[in-house]
């Protein structure tokens, strides 16, 4: 999009969001910090486990510049929050927020643009990470934290026993399953699940998708568009003919099915390790990962399940610090490892992802010693995402309408206009003008 139509957009839109409330900040990047001259104190909002401890190395390091975690709730909640202390000018100088939040604070004027403080922040992480801060313009409305890169997760065990084939394709996905259900009625490939959203998001985004973008003033949703009715009418599909299962994801059943080989395989990101060890405990060592399939042999993109990211807030009356700390945060080799270690995260900055305690493999995928290798290539392929400020209504809507489609085994078209439908309601209801 146009460098500067989102941040026209996002102000023309604020003006209706909060019903002309001035929001103007205490202090800006242009008028420059008012009392760098001397000690500055700076408050973090994270839910991050062990920020404190990380934001410790930096307090000791720099005592001129002291942050101060204070531990939030993660979600919808915190960024109601704020927004809310926003509003009454008393948000914090930093805030950890996914990126599909970034839109949301954006439009409603409570995030600063850091752009002119972090230096060659942008050169550390793969380009469809960091696009996901900027929103297609030229502003920085934060530094990368963590992300989801999405891979391909099977039993290597079970695989062999039914002569399976590592799929390259969707296509190749699909033959799997329906070969797998030939030889093993009782078993499937895996599920479509409908009550983590970003796992549709993934992997629409993976296919080129582009659910948010603006055109001139307006917002255009597109979350019925080419690439995602592909992706919805593959997995709809393959649901419909009982080809792979249509259960939620996180039950207990659901870990029962991983835990006894009852589901073979699973679409997953990074962090998927980790939930396996306590869904599938009995799998230890079973499991291997590979890229995740592509629409066309040759292809190599991925899509991004998960992650956050550091901003600024336009209420920090201290910019140029609070950017100078969630840049190190977040680059600086001391602090990763440190991310690592005390937060289990996934680091998005592509250095540390083969490095100190990301290397070899976890625990639970001993036998897949390149696996944090193959995991850093893998995230290099990282398409870019498209967020709007109203990703929370879109992931509703997807969780009501897809749910009922997966549990009826019925067509999953009408569930993705019917998401499409929502969007743009809302987006309305909220004073958003839309793109027809």
């Amino acid at each position: 999009m146009p460098h500067t139509s989102y941040r026209r957009l996002a102000a023309a839109a604020t003006s209706v969001v909060i019903a002309a409330t001035a929001l103007t900040a205490c202090g800006s990047s242009e008028d420059g910090d008012q009392a760098d001259s001397g000690p500055v104190s700076l408050t973090y909002w994270a839910w991050a486990p062990g920020m404190d401890k990380v934001a410790g190395l930096w307090n000791k390091q720099n005592p001129d510049i002291k942050v101060t975690v204070q531990k939030q709730a993660s979600g919808d909640d915190l960024v109601t929050k704020i927004i809310t202390a926003s509003k009454a000018h008393q948000a914090p100088d930093l805030v950890q927020a996914e990126y599909q939040a970034l839109p949301t604070l954006v439009s409603n004027d409570a995030l600063a643009d850091i752009a002119k403080d972090v230096g060659d922040a942008e050169s550390r992480f793969a380009p469809g990470v960091w696009e996901q801060t900027t929103l297609g313009t030229d502003a920085v409305y934060a530094v990368p934290q963590d992300s989801g890169p999405m891979m391909f997760y099977y039993r290597a065990d079970l695989f062999r026993k039914y002569g399976l084939e590592v799929p390259a394709t969707w296509d190749e996905f699909a033959k799997s399953a329906r070969a797998l259900k030939k030889k093993a009625p009782d078993k499937a490939l895996t599920t479509f699940s409908s009550n983590d959203s970003g796992l549709f998001a993934g992997l629409a985004q993976q296919a080129g998708a582009k659910w948010w973008t603006v055109e001139g003033e307006k917002w255009k949703v597109g979350i019925d568009d080419a690439a995602t009715r592909k992706v919805a009418g593959f997995w709809g599909g393959l649901v419909k003919e009982g080809a792979i299962d249509n259960q939620p994801m996180y039950t207990p059943a659901w870990n029962k099915a991983l835990n006894t080989g009852k589901q073979i395989a699973w679409v997953s990101a990074v962090w998927a390790p980790g939930t396996l060890t306590t869904a599938a405990p009995d799998t230890k060592g079973k499991w291997a990962m590979a890229p995740l399939p592509q629409w066309k042999k040759g292809e190599n993109a991925t899509g991004n399940w998960g992650g956050s990211s550091t901003a600024v807030t336009t209420d920090s009356e201290h910019r140029a610090a609070a950017a100078k700390f969630a840049t190190w945060l977040n680059t600086d080799p001391q602090a990763l490892a440190a991310l690592v270690k005390e937060g289990g995260i996934y680091p998005a900055a592509t250095a540390a992802q083969t490095s100190g305690a990301l290397t070899g493999a976890p625990e639970f995928f001993a036998g897949q010693p390149d696996f944090y290798s193959r995991a850093a290539e893998i995230a290099k392929t990282t398409a870019p995402a498209a967020w709007g400020p109203n990703v929370n209504v879109a992931y509703a809507a997807f969780k009501d309408r897809f749910g009922k489609a997966a549990k009826n085994r019925s067509d999953f078209g009408p569930a993705l206009t019917g998401m499409r439908d929502a969007t743009v309601t809302d987006l309305e209801k909220q004073g958003f003008e839309v793109a027809r």
